[in-house]
């Protein structure tokens, strides 16, 4: 007898267990579907990188002109924006910061040096972003190349 009950208990535990198994499915069919809901999601929230783009990249020690542009990951100008133009290995005095007009574009008026027996240096450009927008500036932009003639 004590083999009987044994095979009704088991008996009756296999009874609830599909039961169980939709429960566990629903439930996890549901979960997913927030989870995908939450990622497609983030894209919305995703930045993009602003880059600089300096002409000339290349200039000489002594006072010019740079125009600065501004780009986002597509490559369409950015208003509003200020480019931070600071010594790297060549030098110039204090920080220059310039904004971009309506057609993404800057002008800046340099003097770099470059410093005793050195025939080469940059440099550096970043980038603030205009208030309240979907860009920043993480990445390394494009430095400026100053080389002795």
């Amino acid at each position: 007898m004590s083999a009987l009950k044994r095979l009704f208990a088991a008996y009756r535990a296999i009874e609830g267990l599909p039961i169980r198994l939709v429960i566990a499915l629903v439930v996890g069919v549901a979960s997913l579907s927030v989870m995908m809901n939450m990622l497609s999601g983030v894209q919305g929230l995703a930045v993009s990188e602003l880059d600089v783009r300096p002409q000339p990249e290349v200039v000489s020690p002594g006072s010019q002109d740079v125009t600065l542009n501004v780009v986002d990951a597509d490559g369409t100008t950015v208003s509003n924006a200020t480019v931070v133009v600071r010594s790297g290995t060549a030098s110039i005095d204090g920080v220059k910061t310039v904004r971009t007009d309506a057609s993404g574009q800057a002008t800046i008026s340099l003097n770099p040096r470059l410093g005793a027996n050195r025939d080469t240096g940059t440099l550096i450009l970043s980038v603030k972003p205009p208030a309240g927008s979907s860009f920043a500036d993480r990445r390394e932009n494009t430095a400026i190349l100053v080389v002795r003639e």
